[in-house]
């Protein structure tokens, strides 16, 4: 759930409870022009602390969980597809997994790394790491020492890479 979808449901609860986006700023100690852009989809942020206290002024949770095992199971195909997307030679599933978990990149498949490292979403660098944790049997500590390496090694430019595992 992202914050304009958390917007679309807070002004579903207001009006449900017959608020005005005034009242309803009152009780959150928040500008009626901060739940309008709220609402709207407008907000870039809000915070975590603030949009806690919106809900539960409202009555809603905010629930996390960890994702279903199916969407992991797609991480590393999805991770080989963007890596391969600009070359011939497509990078497979187990080559990932196997690099990975060893560490070792096959020299055939150093461009693919390098652009995985540079372009892949974080959210799916995250998920192909456990995939490729759980089906290796390698702790993903170590997966990522090993992702933090390729990175220096390869000279990755995106700034994630510059601190320490």
């Amino acid at each position: 759930m992202n914050l304009q979808a958390l917007g679309q449901l807070v002004r579903a609860r207001r009006t449900e409870l017959g608020l005005s986006q005034a009242q309803l700023a009152d009780l959150a100690d928040l500008s009626r022009t901060t739940i309008n852009l709220f609402e709207n989809g407008s907000l870039s942020d809000l915070g975590v602390v603030k949009t806690l206290q919106l809900m539960n002024i409202l009555g809603l949770r905010l629930q996390a969980s960890k994702p279903q095992s199916s969407s992991q199971r797609k991480a590393l195909r999805m991770a080989c597809i963007s890596a391969s997307v600009s070359y011939k030679d497509k990078m497979s599933t187990q080559e990932l997994a196997k690099a990975l978990a060893s560490g070792v990149i096959p020299s055939k498949r150093l461009p693919h790394i390098a652009t995985l490292l540079d372009e892949l979403p974080q959210t799916m660098l995250v998920a192909a790491v456990e995939e490729a944790a759980t089906l290796s049997r390698v702790q993903a500590k170590k997966i990522w020492v090993h992702v933090y390496q390729w990175a220096s090694q390869l000279q990755s430019p995106r700034p994630i890479w510059h601190s320490q595992p």
